[in-house]
């Protein structure tokens, strides 16, 4: 198998929430592959977001792939209602409560694809026995919670573990980078072998929508050429 194009999902936490819809149709109109949606609990992480109800209204906004980052105690609880708003992925946390078998088998039977995410601090082999059978490994550039934060480097040793891992297995399973991703970090962690950007303020923030996701794709194109050998 080979790796899966590289593509950049727009965090839609930090979007204006006063014109959400305006916010998809200009990431979508500026290059876009995928939208990403952090659903928080309060108790998993100190914040609280939404629930499936605001997947579903993006869903009717755009046909790109929608990631549900699930940062939240109990996942298992909330595949059916993610997936039936129109989720394509959703990504749990193995730190969280559930078996991740368990929650493989769920998104199967439901029709989406299903991740993994590790926390800065979760040493990357907790991933090793599920990798396999994972659409999505996702590498924590940040602690979860909040946006805005900057770049963990340690989290770049992930990134190439994982990396050579999936290689080795032949997989084509998307290795995402969420947090802290600026055009330096996007070049960086393409370099180290990510393949999916979770990219918030860098998109949202200062300047216009287009140009911020032209300047991290040219970033994370210098970044994969870079790391060919």
């Amino acid at each position: 198998m080979t790796k899966r194009p590289l593509r950049l999902a727009p965090s839609l936490l930090s979007a204006d929430f006063s014109d959400l819809a305006g916010a998809v149709r200009a990431a979508e109109s500026g290059g876009a592959d995928a939208f990403h949606l952090d659903v928080m609990d309060g108790h998993f992480v100190p914040n609280i977001t939404f629930g499936p109800a605001l997947v579903a209204a993006v869903r009717r906004h755009t046909r790109l792939p929608l990631d549900v980052h699930l940062m939240i105690e109990d996942p298992a609880r909330y595949f059916e209602g993610f997936a039936s708003a129109g989720g394509t992925t959703l990504v749990f946390h193995l730190e969280s409560r559930g078996d991740p078998r368990a929650l493989i088998d769920a998104g199967r039977k439901l029709g989406v694809e299903v991740g993994a995410a590790l926390r800065p601090d979760t040493p990357v082999d907790r991933v090793w026995p599920w990798i396999g059978q994972l659409d999505q490994v996702m590498v924590m550039g940040v602690h979860p919670g909040f946006s805005g934060q900057k770049f963990i480097p340690d989290a770049l040793d992930k990134i190439r573990a994982v990396r050579a891992r999936l290689d080795a297995m032949g997989s084509s399973a998307d290795l995402s980078i969420d947090g802290g991703i600026t055009t330096e970090t996007a070049l960086a962690t393409a370099q180290a072998g990510a393949t999916f950007f979770v990219c918030g303020n860098s998109v949202f923030g200062q300047g216009t929508i287009p140009e911020n996701l032209a300047a991290l794709r040219a970033a994370i194109r210098r970044g994969t050429e870079s790391a060919v050998r």
